[in-house]
């Protein structure tokens, strides 16, 4: 079946809340380990069905956000998503109360012991009216800055789309089409202000009326942080303020010499070079072919992940109007089909999504063998380990999209890498001081933003735009409003990429694809800490682990000259 031929069928809610209500039941009379686990396959096969109908629905909300069916079955799982969370817990709190526990994590895995003691500090049938709202507010926030309809060149463009011009190698174009963003984000600031200080509120009420301080450590344990907390990422942030932040400025400071430029402007920092930023060869029908060639070359798993993938059209990735921003990955259970959303729009970003998307739906392709809904995927920062590093096992076949742009679009691969992690480190220290501090104004919200910019993104002149001056960027960033703390993982998943880069494409280690398979294939078994050891990698935790890893970033791009990043 291909990905259209996917049936949708909005659950009857009485007869899933009855299937839980029975199984429930069932697990907790069960006389003997092998009831116990018919009763928890039982509630699987429900859990399943529900996570299926939902995806897919989101998918075709988010493929056209216009279509009136869709978005009234978003409303549908916005409004019954915590309904269903409530009757998961009664199920969660059924196996922690287990006689037959032990025997039961055999199956589930010990992170979803974890996770289901996680999920009933976080829930109570109490908050569902404000769970509601949260979602509400999440959705509204995403169709506002999908429905953008902005004309430039007698053309109308939504926000993705609008994106491509700001590499354009034309210096007024940059800026006027920067300005243009600014400009339609200005003209949503007080809708933006109040969808987002609702967010805040609601959420610290949440934690309030679980009997939290404030909502960070709600946002922790909903993020599923199994073996790390606060103080580590503090320790963490640190090492990236003293490391990191000083090799992007620099790296910065060489892309201004390139390009020419004295007085760099934030418009100019998306254009690396002179003769442009490396863009992708041909048609995305032919830039879907070479990455269906790339997979095959790669391995034996990834040729029959990309064949799955392309054969059941499970990609979906033009820009078109309508269609929600961004791009993610997510998996339809009940046909265990991995799914891929991207806007493409002409720049090396389209490559990326064949690599980091796809390294997520390659892992969760090779864990489709995982019976436990909450494991199949690992936490949020494992999952980032393999579509991060899948970009950069991709290298060798960079050609084949690229040409002879290719040296410049992987040193610009590698130097975007680093100066990435100071504005994700950026995104969660700002989320801290959010919520610690749940009676911020906007306005005081946006001037945090600003502070703490200037210590992360040192080199950002926004040349009086106000908007952007006032503290504005972050509004932009969706994980903000729709995932509470979910932005750092993809730093310290960048940090267990770079080791995977040197180790494939500088110590050309043997047996670095074979470690990247397994972790791949554990899903979601093991935490965090445990999939870096598996993996033979070393925690972004441990002190001076950051230091040595950019310090053989900056020799290999110090290695490369600007003459090497000129377009033959």
């Amino acid at each position: 079946m291909k990905f259209s031929e996917f049936d949708y069928q909005r659950p009857n809610l009485e007869e899933v809340k009855n299937g839980f209500l029975l199984n429930i039941e069932a697990l907790k009379e069960a006389t003997t380990a092998k009831a116990a686990l018919e009763a928890v396959k039982a509630i699987q096969t429900i859990q399943k069905s529900l996570e299926t109908q939902g995806n897919i629905a989101s998918i075709r909300n988010s493929i056209d956000t216009r279509d009136a069916f869709y978005e009234e079955e978003m409303a549908f799982w916005d409004e019954n998503t915590p309904v269903i969370e409530d009757w998961q817990n009664d199920y969660y709190k059924a196996v922690l109360a287990s006689d037959f526990k032990v025997q039961l994590s055999e199956h589930l895995s010990e992170p979803f012991i974890k996770m289901a003691e996680n999920s009933l500090k976080v829930f109570d049938a109490k908050i569902i009216p404000l769970l509601q709202t949260e979602n509400k507010l999440s959705t509204e926030y995403s169709k506002l800055l999908a429905s953008a309809q902005i004309d430039y060149k007698g053309e109308v463009y939504n926000l993705a789309g609008l994106a491509a011009f700001q590499q354009s190698t034309d210096r007024e174009e940059r800026k006027t089409v920067t300005t243009l963003i600014s400009n339609y984000m200005s003209e949503n600031l007080e809708t933006l202000d109040r969808i987002y200080d609702d967010l805040v509120k609601t959420r610290h009420q949440i934690a309030l009326d679980l009997g939290f301080k404030d909502f960070v450590e709600v946002g922790y344990l909903r993020m599923n942080r199994l073996d790390y907390d606060r103080k580590d990422v503090e320790v963490y942030r640190e090492e990236v303020l003293n490391y990191v932040v000083p090799l992007a400025n620099d790296i910065f400071k060489r892309q201004a010499n390139r390009i020419g430029i004295s007085d760099m402007k934030h418009y100019d920092l998306p254009l690396e070079y002179e003769d442009g930023n490396a863009t992708p060869i041909g048609t995305p029908e032919e830039i879907l072919q070479a990455g269906v060639k790339m997979y095959h070359e790669l391995s034996t798993e990834t040729g029959e992940f990309i064949d799955f993938m392309v054969e059941k059209n499970l990609l979906d990735l033009v820009t078109k109007p309508g269609k929600s921003g961004g791009g993610y990955c997510t998996y339809i259970p009940d046909y265990k089909a991995p799914y891929i959303f991207s806007n493409f729009n002409g720049t090396s970003g389209d490559v990326d999504v064949l690599t980091h998307e796809a390294g997520h739906a390659f892992q969760v392709y090779q864990s489709r063998w995982v019976e436990t809904p909450e494991v199949i995927w690992p936490t949020y920062e494992s999952c980032e380990i393999h579509s991060m590093s899948m970009e950069f096992i991709a290298w060798p076949w960079m050609e084949l999209f690229f040409g002879d742009q290719t040296p410049k679009y992987k040193y610009s691969h590698l130097a975007s890498s680093v100066t990435f992690l100071p504005y994700g480190v950026l995104v969660d220290h700002f989320q801290h001081e959010v919520y610690e501090n749940p009676n911020m104004t906007p306005v005081e919200r946006r001037q945090t933003w600003r502070e703490l910019e200037k210590q992360y993104n040192p080199w950002k002149d926004y040349d009086g735009d106000d908007y952007f001056e006032n503290g504005g960027f972050w509004l932009r960033q969706g994980h903000i409003f729709g995932s509470p703390f979910y932005y750092i993982d993809y730093t310290l998943a960048q940090v267990c990429a770079f080791q995977f880069w040197k180790r494939t494409q500088v110590d050309h280690d043997d047996t670095a694809w074979q470690d990247y398979l397994e972790i791949c294939q554990l899903g979601g078994t093991q935490s965090f800490l445990e999939i870096v050891e598996t993996a033979h990698l070393k925690s972004p935790f441990e002190k001076g682990n950051l230091e040595a890893v950019i310090a053989s970033i900056r020799d290999y791009l110090d290695s490369v000259s600007d003459a090497d990043l000129q377009t033959k």
